[in-house]
């Protein structure tokens, strides 16, 4: 009975994407090309610095090219490009993604993925121009030189302490890099060098054993021994406690899961991101608001945050909207390759979640939002840094979700069965 009323609801959903969700689609895509127009002049401002967030005036705050976001904004004018058709944003997209291409031997950290895969592989997945296939692969060569045979995985950052002040160690590893893999698989499909394959495979299996629990939550930070390969720690790094679930490193689970399998087709990673994305929508599920807290467990019994971490000072559950539209982005992937129940699931979750971030408290439609689309959401409360403020990975994720939302109502339309 359960599973007939999952298909009904499954069948009356596709029916409810027509033309109000397509034109709420056209409605968000306008919105954030005539806001990115905005953000384009101020960017251009800035001598070569990629928007990152802005300060309470409203007044843009930038990075140079190594700052880990710094892919996001070509990324987006990218996606807009690609669905406005407004060769305005292609000439802008070209030039910020140019700006990027001395990161193609960048080895100090591993978020070339967020950076060149989002800036160059879009450009190259639209454009078809051989010169930012070929920047790809050489930044998939410098993120692959991160790899330890002995831990079978990709460093993170180059080191870590603990918030408790107890540990310092050397081969940390954070959920947020399985995003990064994607980078290797492109590599490895344009190459036929299966060596890159075998990085990220290896990598994401690391992280499936080590960073997800038995309830399909997360840790943040999985800390290794880089002689014996052994884990020395689970922590985290922007979450509320070491044993608690922040909510956009649950997103990148889910997402990152989704991703390979789509490019594996390993059942371990769809089960993998099957119960991380039930886990996430069992949370939001609790909540009035559907926009996840920025951790699921924030101020409850039983997590205590680091002594030196910040969180101890905070006691309003702030919001993430980059949680909301990483997530979203994710579930719609992934309701492709789940089943009818699970699928419906899925995008309606997906659907409401865009819905929430496309009105009322979270649109960012006050000048002092300094042009970006979404307000509320979270850096790192732990660091004390870009809390409740709009950010520009936030909107990334938030167009490529209504992209690949508009590509489903399409499909549908096309093919109603």
């Amino acid at each position: 009975m359960k599973n007939f009323l999952y298909l009904i609801s499954f069948v009356v959903l596709l029916l409810q994407t027509g033309t109000d969700e397509n034109s709420f689609v056209a409605e968000n895509v306008q919105y954030a090309a005539d806001k990115y127009q905005k953000l384009i002049k101020a960017a251009d401002s800035t001598k070569n610095r990629f928007p990152r967030t802005c300060n309470e005036a409203g007044d843009l705050l930038s990075t140079d090219m190594y700052d880990w976001t710094s892919g996001f904004f070509p990324g987006s004018l990218w996606y807009l490009y690609e669905a406005t058709k407004d060769t305005s944003f292609q000439t802008a997209a070209i030039k910020w993604t140019d700006y990027l291409e001395p990161l193609k031997t960048f080895k100090d950290h591993h978020d070339l993925g967020f950076m060149m895969y989002n800036s160059f592989g879009n450009a190259f997945r639209i454009t078809g121009d051989e010169r930012y296939k070929s920047i790809v692969v050489e930044s998939a060569r410098s993120l692959s030189s991160r790899f330890s045979p002995v831990t079978g995985s990709i460093k993170s950052w180059n080191s870590f302490k603990s918030w408790g002040g107890e540990g310092v160690y050397t081969f940390p590893v954070i959920i947020d890099n399985l995003m990064n893999l994607e980078l290797l698989f492109f590599a490895s499909n344009h190459t036929g060098d299966s060596s890159f394959r075998k990085m990220a495979v290896s990598h994401a299996l690391q992280t499936m054993k080590n960073h997800v629990r038995k309830d399909y939550s997360s840790f943040h930070v999985v800390c290794y021994n880089p002689q014996t390969g052994k884990v020395e720690a689970r922590e985290t790094g922007q979450g509320y406690a070491n044993n608690s679930t922040w909510s956009r490193g649950q997103a990148w689970g889910i997402y990152g899961f989704t991703m390979c399998y789509r490019e594996t087709r390993d059942p371990r990673f769809l089960k993998t991101a099957l119960g991380m994305a039930n886990y996430f929508i069992a949370q939001i599920n609790k909540q009035e608001d559907k926009i996840p807290f920025w951790d699921f467990n924030a101020n409850e019994k039983g997590y205590e945050p680091g002594k030196n971490s910040y969180a101890n000072k905070v006691s309003i559950k702030y919001r993430d909207a980059s949680a909301a539209a990483i997530a979203a982005s994710a579930l719609l992937e992934l309701s492709r390759f789940a089943d009818k129940k699970q699928a419906a699931l899925y995008v309606e979750n997906a659907k409401e979640l865009l819905h929430l971030l496309s009105g009322g408290i979270y649109r960012s439609d006050d000048v002092k939002t300094g042009n970006f689309l979404l307000g509320k959401s979270v850096g790192s409360i732990p660091h004390k840094v870009e809390i409740n403020v709009p950010l520009v990975y936030a909107d990334y994720y938030f167009i490529e979700a209504m992209m690949r939302y508009q590509t489903l109502l399409k499909e549908n339309k096309t093919n109603p069965d």
